[in-house]
């Protein structure tokens, strides 16, 4: 037969631990070289437990107080400080930019040759697309009197690619210029335009100023 006191004998090493110790349970044994510490594994728990309570909250808070500050606020173009570089174009992060041509038609020659509009040098001054500068169509020319037409941006069309701001700005009344369209940004906490904007033309402004508008007149967006 089989001596009970051997099965006794071996119990599971577990048993063995000082954690397991009835006398002291999730304290250090006595004799051990940390018995002196006063704290217990549930006490170390517990007191971790709250600190990162405590960290939570006040990630959460900050997180909160960032969507406020950022909800009192939104991005725009400095239009004196924008340089037409293109990157409107491709680094905001939706898929078709936010960016889009403004028109202050306040400031506008209404020329026969915008420099907006056309190529340098167009075949013919007309409104066909190998004349014209917007790569995307997005400007509409229409005829008043000799010699005055008037220009008008086709929002849905323009890729804010700045062509028709840069020819403008450098032989026209500097009337065509870059704005955030609010309806489509979702204004980021750090806009991606921004960051690669290599004049820092990207500015925040509050809500009720949402746009930086130039000249006279109602700009046409």
């Amino acid at each position: 037969m089989t001596d009970p006191s051997a099965n006794r004998e071996r119990r599971h090493p577990a048993e063995h631990s000082a954690v397991n110790e009835p006398h002291a349970p999730g304290r250090f044994p006595s004799g051990s070289p940390d018995s002196g510490l006063s704290l217990t594994r549930r006490e170390l728990l517990k007191s971790g437990t709250r600190g990162l309570g405590l960290l939570g909250f006040g990630a959460a808070t900050g997180f909160l107080a960032g969507r406020d500050r950022k909800a009192d606020t939104l991005w725009q173009i400095n239009p004196d400080r924008c340089i037409q570089c293109g990157r409107c174009a491709t680094a905001c992060v939706l898929e078709v930019s936010a960016v889009k041509c403004t028109h202050s038609h306040g400031m506008c020659g209404y020329c026969k040759l915008c420099t907006g509009y056309f190529e340098p040098e167009p075949i013919n001054l007309d409104e066909g697309a190998e004349n014209q500068l917007c790569p995307t169509g997005a400007i509409k020319r229409e005829f008043i009197e000799d010699p005055y037409y008037e220009y008008s941006i086709i929002n849905e069309l323009c890729i804010g690619c700045g062509k028709c701001v840069k020819g403008c700005n450098m032989f026209g009344n500097g009337s065509l210029y870059l704005q955030i369209n609010h309806d489509r940004c979702v204004n980021c906490n750090i806009c991606a335009i921004s960051l690669e904007c290599p004049a820092q033309a990207f500015v925040q402004v509050p809500v009720g100023q949402p746009y930086l508008l130039r000249g006279k007149g109602t700009a046409g967006k």
